[in-house]
């Protein structure tokens, strides 16, 4: 018995492991996709420069949640306390940050909104 839970024991670390990986690396790609988005219309459309801080804003947001989603998973391949504490800050960190963006999102959308009528 004691076998059979050590191949578990492998195999969730093994998939944890290959989810954790997958998700950090669909975010790393939203990002660079994101940014090249923006960029390609900042230099194609600089006047409506509100429209494509909101858009890089969402691709930002989204990435954040797949790198939260991987760090959420991370949480069963943690050893000890320590390393739950700092995936805890990490955590906390990010989810800051996607909350920062939220708001910039939509400050911006109000401040498009505002030139659009005046």
């Amino acid at each position: 018995m004691q076998g059979f839970t050590r191949g578990y024991e492998r195999l969730l670390h093994l998939v944890a492991e290959t989810t954790v990986c997958t998700l950090e690396l669909v975010g790393i790609l939203i990002i660079l996709v994101g940014s090249a988005v923006a960029l390609v219309h900042l230099c194609a459309n600089a006047r409506h420069k509100h429209n494509i801080i909101v858009d890089l804003g969402k691709m930002l947001a989204l990435s954040l949640e797949f790198k939260m989603g991987a760090e959420i998973v991370n949480t069963v391949i943690v050893r000890n306390l320590t390393e739950l504490l700092s995936l805890a800050v990490v955590i906390a960190l990010r989810a800051l940050l996607s909350l920062l963006i939220h708001w910039e999102i939509k400050s911006e959308r109000k401040n498009a909104a505002t030139v659009e009528q005046g």
